[in-house]
């Protein structure tokens, strides 16, 4: 077979040993792409996969400046098929490459893995230095598989003069290539490193800082812009010196808590306030950022906010653009939020459409003073040039939820519409039945809902791609390690024969919390670990904050291309699987 390491694809043609081969990839330039790499998505491919693709591209756009094309007759591309597992080639072969994406391997994190591979990074602990970190039990491991725990001296891979890192989206599991299903291959040397290693979320710090040192990126593609206010350059925002009042840059203090820190480090955790309990009615100050450049016309404003003032305290958002004359001065209002009885952060994100150099602003206006009780508050501001998820979901007291919840727990989301109308919603589980050797885990399932313009929508809805994601609520986008799973609808059916996503009316069940039918809910009993909820941002004051997409993605089932040149061969494997399920009550 040509794989080794499990899934690392060595071309058949290699005048040297495999071996040799594949170790020089990732310190020889000449095995390095220049951007953008041409792609293609064979026609094999299930059509889940080819969205996650998509995804994992958006992905590397944010975090570096890695960068995809279609293919148009160039010598040297990826192209994505369908074989028996999930696999790459090491590096920029020259010649064409076939990068696999076989049965469960239609996950963005997968996705992300094995282009880390043709990008030219081996697994973590191939390094020189990883018996320090890790034990190998090699009497543990299959017969005659030993060879995918090879480590590799440092004249043939470079650990770009980083730590060793358990977290990197490129460790093995404990349990991979084992014989005994109960005892692991790989070990820490730090137990609490242990539920860590193999983790499939997204990539790790260290992961990021490398794919940008060794390809010499200046900055990620599509990040305009972030801010956590925690500089009292307020990351190069102005207020106009002929505002009533002003935004004031404001340290946490007790009952006045930052989102970026929760108030738990001193001389840190600071947030732009507007007091709405004192001065005139309607005084308003604007907050803007400093001039951007897009290169895309789409961009998508997250941030989050709180409000604790009276009903008709204001933040309003707008954006300033070109006028035509170089200056950026022509308004345009974009939203408007008011406050509510929840006086808690909350996250919003707004999509705009800019294709010229222009500002963002935060308008605080002051309602009623003599009815507030505090002022509008903002934190952890980014600024993308991709599409805003479609819906946001965020449950409250989550840590306490999974306490107190057994299997049966089972909390539903509102309806939430696509943009093409249909309705939809998400199942949680708070304690799944799945468990392993981590511990508890918590499901997420997709459905449709009954809605509004049912009337209008295709039925069944197939060729659409829902996409859940439980935010990692880390301040700095491009370190988030948010979970994401994806599923496409198809023509499917129940087990009592009726189509999975049919009209909800006719094949759901009457749901009185919406006033409407829900479908069956299809996806994932160990959609995330509880280990992982804990440890990282996922649960920041203790809000559960999930991301939904439906989107249609008919066009990607055809989108094979000819090739002008030889197309490489390869060997076939399986890898790691993540499948979807049933959940019903």
């Amino acid at each position: 077979a040509n794989l080794f390491e499990g899934d690392i694809l060595i071309p058949v043609s290699c005048n040297r040993s495999a071996d040799q081969k594949g170790r020089n990839a990732l310190i020889d330039r000449r095995y390095r792409w220049k951007f953008p790499i041409p792609y293609i998505l064979g026609d094999d491919l299930d059509l889940n996969a080819k969205g996650c693709v998509h995804q994992a591209f958006e992905m590397y756009r944010l975090k570096s400046c890695v960068d995809f094309k279609p293919y148009e007759g160039e010598k040297t591309y990826i192209k994505f098929e369908k074989r028996g597992g999930c696999f790459s080639s090491v590096g920029d072969q020259q010649t064409g490459q076939i990068l696999s994406l076989g049965p469960g391997c239609d996950h963005k994190a997968v996705v992300e893995h094995e282009l880390l591979h043709a990008l030219g990074f081996y697994h973590e602990q191939s390094r020189m230095d990883r018996d320090d970190y890790v034990n190998i039990w090699l009497d543990q491991v299959t017969p005659g598989l030993q060879h995918n725990f090879n480590k590799y001296n440092d004249d043939f891979i470079t650990d770009q003069n980083t730590a060793y890192d358990y977290e990197s989206v490129m460790h093995y599991r404990p349990f991979s290539f084992n014989k005994n299903e109960s005892i692991p291959t790989i070990t820490t040397k730090i137990p609490e490193f242990y539920n860590i290693i193999g983790q499939y979320l997204d990539f790790s710090k260290m992961d990021t800082l490398r794919l940008n040192r060794m390809y010499n990126c200046s900055g990620p593609l599509t990040l305009l812009d972030q801010c956590a206010f925690e500089y009292a350059s307020i990351c190069g925002m102005i207020q106009a010196s002929s505002d009533d009042v002003k935004w004031v840059h404001t340290q946490s203090s007790a009952g006045a808590l930052d989102h970026t820190l929760l108030g738990q480090c001193r001389d840190a955790g600071y947030f732009m306030h507007f007091n709405t309990m004192t001065g005139e009615p309607q005084e308003s100050a604007m907050l803007e950022s400093r001039i951007l450049y897009p290169k895309r016309n789409l961009q998508c404003l997250q941030f989050f906010y709180k409000m604790t003032g009276g009903p008709a305290d204001r933040l309003v958002i707008w954006v300033k653009t070109d006028d035509g004359t170089d200056t950026v001065r022509r308004m345009k209002k974009i939203r408007t939020f008011y406050a509510d009885a929840d006086h808690t952060w909350k996250i919003t994100h707004i999509q705009l459409e800019v294709d010229v150099k222009f500002r963002y602003a935060f308008q605080a206006v002051r309602g009623d003073p003599s009815a507030s009780t505090g002022g509008i508050y903002i934190d952890d501001i980014s600024l993308t040039e991709t599409r805003c998820p479609n819906a946001a979901w965020r449950i409250q007291n989550f840590s306490k939820i999974m306490e107190m919840a057994d299997t049966s727990t089972v909390i539903d989301s509102p309806r939430f519409y696509s943009p093409e109308g249909y309705g939809y919603g998400v199942r949680v589980i708070p304690l799944s039945s799945y468990t392993d050797y981590t511990g508890n885990y918590t499901g997420l399932y997709f459905h449709l809902a009954s809605g509004e313009n049912d009337v209008v929508m295709q039925w069944p809805a197939v060729n659409r791609q829902a996409t859940l994601v439980v935010m990692d609520q880390d301040p700095d986008i491009k370190l988030r390690m948010s979970s994401a799973r994806s599923l496409t609808t198809d023509m499917r059916t129940t087990s009592d024969g009726k189509l999975l996503w049919d009209n909800p009316s006719k094949v759901g069940k009457y749901d009185p919390s919406c006033d409407c039918y829900r479908g069956q809910s299809w996806g994932w009993r160990n959609f995330i670990k509880h280990f992982d909820l804990r440890r990282r941002n996922y649960l920041k004051n203790d809000d559960l904050i999930i991301f939904v997409d439906f989107e249609d993605i008919t066009s990607l089932i055809y989108t094979e291309v000819p090739i002008n040149a030889g197309e490489t061969e390869g060997e076939t494997s399986t890898f790691f699987h993540f499948t979807c399920e049933y959940f019903t009550v």
